[in-house]
């Protein structure tokens, strides 16, 4: 099977690997921490004592959800005390790495449950784009870096693995499956909010000129395939199949459900909003000289996010182990040939529904 037939979804890489490697993404969770704060204090939360609901979508392996969640769970508790029941649901693909997860939940020194039993944490193994909760039974959403994967590959991207690299007809193709998944993501979560809840969404996103701030690393790494192909250690067919199942938005794309009349499926939007992240990992670079760690760390990030699915296209598995592996060192030795800064940008929406009725704290 192709990389556009087969089902299986490509997840981040496990073992713990994602939770390493993925400090961009966190970093870019940490700018929409205020906007999540705010969002937990204008929840429109009943005063009975039915738990408090927080989902959390695409949560791959945990480590990133703690800071988030641990804030979300501080101001719940400011609003309704210690005895209050919060139920913290982590969501994500049948096949991400549900085992450290829990490990992370149960073991970690900064775990949100720490040191307050009322706190449960769960998980469900289900894409987000189905139904993931009865109607009506979810308080909060918090959805970080997840909402740029697509829920299909609409087609394959000629010279090059990810969206960012295509044109034409292609592009189109991919414009159109974002803009399809972004209003399926919504109007599946505007079922499951309650009146009066909030969904907080961070992605990657696009500067008004189309920038990412990733495309030198994606380039580097698209070059890197060249050479493997021209080296033997993949086909030309298995590479022609690779493809990154992304597609990052424009801030325009965002709020284009909402044009019509202000609303989408009875979610109003709060906040949107582009911030450009700062490239942590180079400061550190400029700062101590480090090239070894800065190239590894970025190769490795790539590998965490992305190599998974491009290894979707080879289908023994011991081959694909080692093509992540060839592919990881191919690109530190192009990442420590030039390196440069990667300021990418990170989009902030802020989501409510509806109240339909009176009587919240």
């Amino acid at each position: 099977m192709t990389s556009l037939e087969t089902d299986k979804p490509a997840v981040m890489e496990g073992g713990g690997f994602y939770n390493r490697h993925a400090g961009l993404p966190a970093g870019g969770a940490n700018l929409a921490l205020p906007l999540l704060e705010q969002a937990v204090r204008n929840l429109a939360l009943g005063g009975g004592d039915e738990p408090v609901v927080v989902a959390d979508y695409g949560s791959s392996q945990g480590k990133n959800s703690l800071a988030p969640l641990r804030a979300v769970i501080r101001g719940l508790r400011a609003r309704v005390g210690p005895q209050r029941s919060i139920l913290v649901v982590h969501v994500d693909q049948h096949a991400n790495d549900f085992n450290t997860l829990f490990d992370v939940l149960h073991n970690d020194p900064e775990r949100y449950s720490l040191d307050d039993t009322n706190v449960f944490p769960s998980a469900i193994g289900r894409s987000f784009y189905e139904n993931v909760f009865p109607p009506q039974y979810v308080d909060l959403g918090w959805c970080s870096y997840a909402a740029i994967w697509l829920s299909r590959i609409p087609a394959r991207i000629p010279g090059h693995f990810i969206s960012l690299g295509a044109t034409g007809a292609v592009l189109a193709a991919f414009e159109r499956q974002g803009s399809e998944d972004w209003q399926l993501f919504l109007s599946q979560r505007a079922v499951e909010l309650r009146p009066g809840g909030r969904l907080v969404v961070v992605l990657p996103g696009l500067s008004d000129d189309g920038i990412a701030g990733f495309e030198t690393l994606f380039n580097l790494a698209n070059a890197a395939l060249s050479e493997m192909v021209h080296e033997g250690l993949i086909t030309a067919e298995e590479r022609a199949q690779m493809v990154v199942a992304s597609y990052a938005r424009r801030r325009s794309e965002l709020v284009d459900p909402f044009r019509q009349d202000g609303q989408f499926h009875g979610l109003t939007v709060e906040h949107c909003d582009l911030s450009q992240l700062q490239d942590a990992a180079w400061a550190d670079f400029e700062r101590d000289g480090d090239k070894e760690v800065l190239v590894s760390g970025r190769a490795a990030f790539f590998r965490a996010i992305f190599v998974p699915s491009l290894a979707c296209a080879i289908p023994d598995p011991g081959r694909r182990l080692g093509f992540s592996d060839h592919l990881e060192q191919k690109l530190k030795q192009r990442l420590a040939a030039d390196p440069a800064p990667l300021h990418s940008y990170v989009q902030t929406v802020v989501l409510a529904k509806a109240t339909s009725k009176a009587g919240t704290n």
